[in-house]
């Protein structure tokens, strides 16, 4: 099987039969990758940051098509991304309020993402040939048309991560196999001189729109395994050295204590097990794109780079759909001796363990079977059996009532979490990925 039909050609052939199939096609993906798991829109993002008083954590990732989170059959009604930046959305989750705006274009070069930034600094709307001709990204009208609205998110933004140079090299990897010694290097350091030309000038973009954002790089992995380019694994591997080498002294040129620019080692942890993180062997056509697997090694390695660690739920994503949820407040896995319940779908906790997560105070009235959660100025009043809680007084509908569970000889008061976490004014997440409910104050 020939397996160097890999980069941006194999892209461009999936994408080719998606236009043929026509704009229907091209709405569902639209559709299907701006609902990934857990990240929110574009305006979605701004409400968030608009609408809460509290302290949110603002991610903008911006790239290629890594950085959108695509697989090949990504045009699947039951597919929905699940890349990077989503997985480290909820890494955001784990220390507190967290958003994402996700900006990954596919097929997006480093001189597109030059343009793109030049036009998100200045606050120009652009158009797709504005940013690169030929982009075969359905969504690339919008994101042209949204760059006054990126500029704000951008300006907000706490950390800004990105992807870029597969598509400068993807052609170079192709063509390894029948290049010199010689030819190979003259092409791979022309490339690597206009990637550090052009990831430097798109980053002082960034910078010019936020002086402090913490930008952190990825370097480019090096997809195809020994066994799929045999001789030339040594040579596509000494280019990924380099890659890394002109990320690293991007990044160096503009890193300050106080706005600082990283890398994220990304290549290094790819390297020799190529097979499992890529799609360059598998039934259909060779795909240099990550797995699932790769996705989360990714994500694993932008984590670890900004929060210094990459946290996964005790209670597997694998766990029989009967079994309780993880839940996360905080910032810390609730772990009690009282088991959580799942009933109709929602978690519930003892009135004592959900006192003792959030932090808050409160009573049980036996006459009304009623229990009185106060924090932070909220007063929360719910009662056995009712389908409404209320809130400071008002009355809010909850799709499950409190219950009283049997616990050995006593009757626990049993409460819904989510319910009463949002109304105390807490901010709810669910990843459906990690089976992972994250409630921060």
């Amino acid at each position: 099987m020939e397996l160097y039909q890999l980069g941006r050609d194999t892209m461009l052939s999936a994408w080719k039969k998606m236009y043929a199939a026509g704009t229907s096609s091209l709405l569902l993906f639209t559709l299907l990758i701006s609902a990934g798991a857990g990240s929110a829109s574009a305006a979605e993002a701004a409400a968030a940051i608009q609408g809460s008083e509290q302290d949110v954590f603002r991610i903008v990732a911006l790239g290629d098509s890594i950085t959108a989170g695509y697989e090949p059959g990504m045009t699947d009604p039951n597919v929905k991304p699940y890349g990077y930046a989503e997985r480290l959305l909820e890494q955001g989750w784990y220390h507190g309020r967290s958003v994402l705006s996700n900006y990954g274009i596919l097929g997006l070069t480093t001189t597109g993402l030059l343009n793109y930034t030049a036009a998100i600094k200045d606050g120009a709307v652009t158009t797709a040939d504005g940013i690169q001709a030929g982009l075969p990204d359905p969504r690339i009208n919008q994101f042209a048309a949204l760059t006054p609205q990126i500029k704000t998110e951008l300006g907000e933004a706490d950390l800004v991560t990105l992807t870029i140079g597969g598509n400068d090299v993807s052609s170079l990897l192709v063509t390894a196999k029948d290049l010199t010694e010689e030819a190979f290097k003259a092409q791979l350091d022309q490339l690597l001189a206009s990637y550090s030309s052009n990831v430097k000038a798109a980053l002082e973009n960034i910078r010019a729109v936020n002086a402090k954002v913490t930008i952190v790089l990825a370097d480019q992995y090096q997809p195809a395994p020994k066994i799929a380019v045999s001789s030339s694994y040594l040579k596509l591997m000494s280019a990924a050295q380099q890659f890394t080498k002109a990320a690293e002294n991007v990044a160096a040129s503009l890193n300050q204590p106080d706005a600082p620019v990283k890398v994220a080692h990304v290549a290094e942890a790819f390297a020799g097990v190529e097979a499992s993180r890529t799609h360059i062997i598998s039934a259909g056509a060779a795909d240099f794109h990550p797995t699932q697997l790769g996705y989360e090694t990714i994500a694993r390695v932008f984590a670890e780079t900004y929060w210094g660690e990459y946290r996964v739920p005790s209670v597997s994503a694998w766990t029989a759909a009967s079994a309780p949820m993880s839940i996360v407040v905080k910032g810390v896995e609730v772990n009690t001796p009282n088991k959580p319940v799942l009933k109709n779908g929602q978690n519930f906790l003892a009135l004592k363990d959900i006192l003792n997560a959030v932090g808050a105070t409160g009573k049980w009235d036996n006459k009304t079977q009623s229990a009185v959660i106060v924090y932070g100025g909220r007063t929360v009043v719910i009662t056995i059996g009712s389908q409404t809680i209320k809130v400071n007084g008002a009355a809010v509908a909850i799709d499950t009532p409190a219950f009283l569970q049997k616990i050995g000889n006593e009757d626990k008061t049993y409460l819904p979490l989510a319910a009463l976490a949002t109304g105390l004014g807490f901010d709810v997440n669910y990843s459906s990925k990690l089976r992972t409910a994250f409630i921060n104050p």
